[in-house]
């Protein structure tokens, strides 16, 4: 989730004199962030748990960064975390040492329960992610609640039915009743399952179908996500010439894992060419100005030389940021121009550059979803991994379901934006769409005092 906003640091607080003590387990740098803001809010509870964690995939740097103590061994894999997409990643854990690390993390985990109950502390676990830290929770021995990230029950049906597809997994998951097999749900059952926070509100409708304390408070992705200006500058009494006067936005989603992200970006670039290529002004959709601008939301740790050889080679020239009829709030950004075309690159607005798209050309996970979240169309496109293969675009497309848009190659975007530009219906039906499947911003909130009140 590297592609998601900063996270704001969070104020120094005294130390707790609270007995209760909570190890965060969680298996990805999304869950890692997804953990952090329900964390921050915890910080601000009364009486709130003195905090550690156990990232059990990467070295969980975004931890380190907020002073929580992160305890047994960490690690980074060559898949990621990854491993689902593609058994060879699998392998290659495998073979760079995942169940020796996995052995010492579990290890680690009950020496930690020990160490507290023997202190007179009240221990529990806070898991994020999928199966993995929620088997480890329930291995613990103590109280354990469960964020569930990975899973939706929107990857089979929606509120209509039951989607339609022919695969072995979905045949199995479709008798066993529910997106989340029946180990999981066991897990989540037991007695020491104290509280349960699926992704949205139909995976938790189904969940309660056994007995599973299921809370439906929202995601946690949606939260810290608002923008540099005020939103209510989108709704003046002007609204209407704005908007037709105004530059048609892109957003640009390569994906945050290099070296993926570069072939991404070298896929997005054909479709933005094809794109280009199609633009008119005023027969296109509507906007009388003749200018589209692609904003580009680069996450941290990609090198921007490689993108912007790519762009000087597609024949894309460096202009000052004020060049550009769209204003971000990033005095780092690099701005490019072609013909009426302007190329924004940020590291520093990705919030901005999420409120001010159009649409987007996304090739992420969770920039992706938060994108969709925000009422707006993303057109994806299937790359080569280890992240955004055919397999996860096709997956991604039955999650978000009609607010994404599959194509098979970034030559076919032109014609799909012209007819979903021109078609202000189905644009109101995708905005309410990626409202419902992604929820309301507040989600960390909720769930630390609902955490606090069941730990009482």
């Amino acid at each position: 989730m590297s592609e998601s906003s900063p996270i704001p640091l969070p104020k120094k607080t005294p130390a707790s004199t609270s007995r209760l003590r909570l190890l965060v387990l969680s298996n990805g740098h999304g869950e890692d962030v997804i953990a952090l803001r329900i964390l921050q809010e915890l910080q601000q509870q009364p009486n709130a748990p003195e905090i550690f964690a156990l990232p059990l995939v990467g070295e969980g740097r975004v931890y380190q960064k907020l002073d929580i103590p992160v305890i047994g061994s960490v690690r980074s894999m060559p898949s990621g975390g990854f491993i689902y997409q593609d058994g060879r990643q699998l392998a290659r854990d495998v073979r760079s040492g995942l169940l020796q690390l996995t052995l010492n993390q579990f290890k680690a985990v009950r020496r930690w329960v020990k160490t507290q109950k023997k202190s007179g502390y009240s221990p529990k676990i806070l898991a994020v992610g999928d199966i993995v830290p929620l088997l480890f929770a329930w291995l613990s021995g103590c109280h354990y609640a469960f964020v569930g990230t990975a899973k939706s029950e929107y990857y089979l049906r929606d509120e209509t039915g039951w989607l339609k597809r022919n695969t072995q997994a979905a045949r199995w998951e479709g008798l066993c009743g529910s997106v989340y097999l029946p180990w999981e749900r066991w897990l989540m059952s037991h007695s020491r399952c104290k509280a349960v926070f699926p992704r949205d509100s139909l995976t938790t409708e189904i969940l309660k179908q056994w007995k599973i304390p299921a809370f439906d408070l929202g995601n946690p992705m949606m939260d810290g996500l608002n923008p540099s200006f005020p939103l209510q500058k989108f709704y003046n009494t002007d609204t209407r010439r704005q908007e037709i006067e105004r530059p048609l936005a892109v957003t640009l989603l390569p994906g945050s894992r290099t070296p993926e992200a570069y072939a991404n970006w070298e896929t997005i670039a054909i479709a933005v060419s094809a794109l280009m290529a199609m633009f008119r002004q005023q027969d296109f959709v509507g906007h009388t100005s003749g200018n589209i601008v692609f904003l580009s939301a680069i996450a941290p740790g990609v090198n921007w030389n490689i993108l912007t050889d790519n762009l000087q080679v597609q024949g894309w020239r460096i202009v000052p940021n004020e060049s550009s009829p769209i204003r971000i709030a990033d005095s780092q950004a690099l701005t490019f121009k072609q013909k009426n075309a302007y190329m924004v690159l940020t590291e520093n607005s990705y919030n901005d550059s999420l409120h001010l798209g159009d649409f987007a050309i996304a090739m992420a996970g969770t920039a992706t979803e938060q994108f969709v979240g925000l009422g707006k169309p993303a057109i994806i496109i299937p790359g080569e991994g280890p992240q955004f293969t055919p397999q996860f675009a096709e997956a991604q497309s039955r999650l978000l379901g009609m607010s994404v848009i599959l194509i098979e190659q970034p030559t076919d975007i032109a014609s799909e934006v012209k007819t979903l530009l021109n078609d202000p219906d189905k644009l109101h039906a995708i905005a309410k769409n990626g409202m419902r499947r992604m929820g309301k911003p507040g989600a960390a909130q909720r769930i630390a005092e609902c955490l606090m009140q069941n730990w009482a």
